[in-house]
């Protein structure tokens, strides 16, 4: 997978929709997972706000494709393979605010569970707010409770997922190849936010690694 990646940033909706996690090979499998507890401890160490903001914003102007050689191919239950996602749903925000946004407010509005309010993102809910959102879910990871973040994390795709399957029931008439997208994105997010949501079970038992 990690061919498909172009620098500066662009990754685009459509390899999120069918990006496939899995075990990492075996030649790879500790540089993934030392590099992302040495990421989480220099963040954790560093008390200069500027060398967090660069963490956080690294992917602005190096791409993801370093990241995305290191963890792409991490177990979806790893330290490696939570920190991929976190920082990819960041870039997939980023390069589409205005439609992250529409699908996360209009599953704010069909999701009837307390996501949102885990998510933390202000209602109603613009590009603005969800860029926020996206940069306060990285830095919370880097310097607060890390299972809280993966859980901000894990609520921002289950609503963003509703909002999927929501829009997909608009398009399905009028326009089925977009409703097939759509539903598909749904798919793949709700399954983050299970992968999401399983990594921060196993950080609280002090069992993510």
């Amino acid at each position: 997978m990690a061919d498909d990646f172009h620098k500066p940033t662009q990754y685009s909706g459509d390899k999120f929709d069918t990006y496939e996690g899995g075990e990492d090979p075996a030649r790879i499998l500790r540089t993934a997972h030392d590099t992302a507890h040495a990421l989480l401890a220099r963040a954790r160490e560093n008390t200069d706000p500027a060398v967090l903001e660069r963490l956080v914003a690294y992917t602005d102007a190096n791409g993801i494709y370093a990241f995305a050689e290191l963890w792409a191919r991490s177990s979806p239950r790893s330290l490696p393979g939570a920190l991929w996602r976190i920082y990819l749903i960041r870039l997939l925000i980023r390069q589409d605010p205005l439609g992250t946004s529409l699908g996360y407010q209009r599953g704010s509005e069909t999701l009837q569970t307390i996501d949102t309010v885990v998510a933390g993102a202000p209602l109603p809910t613009g590009p603005e707010e969800i860029i926020t959102l996206a940069d306060e879910i990285l830095r919370g990871a880097f310097t607060g409770d890390f299972a809280v973040a993966l859980d901000r994390a894990a609520a921002f795709c289950r609503v963003s997922a509703s909002g999927a399957t929501s829009l997909a029931d608009d398009a399905d008439v009028t326009n089925a190849e977009r409703a097939a997208e759509l539903t598909t994105r749904a798919d793949r997010l709700a399954l983050t936010a299970d992968e999401l949501t399983a990594c921060a079970r196993l950080h609280r038992s002090g069992q993510l690694d």
